[in-house]
């Protein structure tokens, strides 16, 4: 999915600006990897950002590293110390209001310690979604996994399967640490609510993009590769 080199097949989108643009250069390549960068930045005042991969998909494997590094950005919220993500099933970038943070998706959460709470990486959050976990529809927003927790400035291996029976797995250096499925638009969001209406009302997510994030804290993507399995 990255060559090592460009950002070819890659489209940002950054919250208060339209598709595709990318003036203080958040998202480069550097040492054959994509860098969420704050080389141009000097203070958060909103600009959640996603780069999101040129193709939508339905079933899939992917596997990426990561590496967590420096210092968050002045100006953000506790829970953007130490905190990226890998959105999947998401809407297309076009689709996002100019200002919207979040894309609809569902987010394998990467976190890292020291952070004001500690917590494990590969986390379930839920933009404008529902899963099914542990036998019934979950409501809350973000679902812990049974990572260890994860220094930043180490190099995690980080693993997602998306089968096509709607099953669901996250993988931390090989280990599988949170599974679901039964992925659904939730109607309450008004952010899902136009896409809930462009499928005639119905809920089931069954495909959509990836996107790396940016949220405050600088981080790098590396060695990310895809298996189609549908």
């Amino acid at each position: 999915m990255f060559d090592g080199k460009t950002l070819a097949g890659w489209t940002p989108k950054i919250a208060g600006r339209a598709a595709g643009e990318d003036p203080l250069h958040m998202f480069i390549v550097k040492d054959g990897a994509i860098r969420v960068s704050h080389a141009n930045y000097t203070k958060f005042t909103g600009e959640f950002g996603h780069l999101f991969w040129k193709a939508p998909l339905k079933a899939y494997r992917i596997r990426f590293e990561y590496r967590l590094f420096g210092e968050s950005l002045p100006g953000i919220q506790s829970w953007q110390a130490s905190n990226s993500g890998l959105m999947f099933h998401a809407q297309a970038p076009e689709t996002m209001r100019r200002d919207q943070d979040f894309p609809v998706s569902l987010e394998f959460q990467i976190l890292g310690v020291p952070r004001p709470t500690r917590e494990p990486t590969g986390n379930l959050c839920t933009p404008g979604t529902t899963v099914v976990f542990e036998g019934k529809r979950d409501p809350r927003h973000c679902i812990l996994s049974s990572s260890p927790l994860e220094p930043v400035g180490r190099w995690v291996r980080a693993g997602l399967e998306v089968l096509p029976n709607g099953e669901i797995t996250h993988f931390i250096d090989g280990k599988a640490v949170l599974h679901y499925s039964a992925i659904e638009l939730d109607p309450g969001d008004k952010d899902a609510q136009p896409l809930i209406a462009a499928q005639g009302g119905k809920l089931q997510l069954q495909q959509g993009y990836i996107a790396l994030q940016s949220e405050g804290h600088q981080i790098e993507f590396r060695n990310i590769e895809l298996q189609k399995i549908d």
